[in-house]
């Protein structure tokens, strides 16, 4: 196994996510009792959602006159991570909408393959200048249907 932090790419390890990111467990992210603080999850799988649209040549999609903002999240704990463990976070697109996108994600602590925490993100694509919900454009979906339903793309913004 790849022990580098920052490796991020397509994955058949787990399905049915094709695709994961790897982040380690910093002392600043635990709490006084020495397990990963609740909410730094949250920045765990953006991160790997960010990675994911990265891989797949969506980063216009980052800033610019339309961007995606959080809409929702569900987030479920299932076992403590702690200082220094490595996770494996998985992301996949669930759903898409007319303007609107599901990702599901999950954390697995990579030294016993323990899921360590999942979430559910809607995100809705917005017209910056209005704040307003716009169509999610053609491309978007045809990068994202092709990876999740074929063998996955070549690089495009690594």
């Amino acid at each position: 196994m790849d022990r580098d932090i920052y490796r991020a790419g397509p994955t058949d390890r787990r399905h049915p996510y094709r695709f994961s990111a790897h982040a380690r467990v910093w002392f600043s992210d635990t709490d006084a009792q020495g397990v990963v603080y609740y909410g730094r999850y949250l920045p765990y799988f953006d991160h790997a959602r960010l990675e994911y649209h990265r891989y797949l040549g969506l980063r216009e999609l980052w800033h610019g006159e339309v961007e995606f903002v959080m809409r929702a999240m569900t987030v479920e704990y299932e076992a403590p991570a702690v200082f220094d463990d490595l996770l494996e976070i998985y992301v996949r697109t669930a759903r898409m909408g007319r303007t609107s996108v599901t990702v599901e994600c999950a954390a697995y602590r990579v030294a016993d393959e323990r899921l360590m925490c999942t979430a559910v993100q809607t995100v809705v694509l917005v017209d910056v200048p209005d704040r307003r919900p716009t169509p999610v454009p053609d491309d978007y979906r045809a990068a994202i249907d092709a990876f999740e339903s074929g063998p996955g793309p070549s690089p495009q913004g690594v």
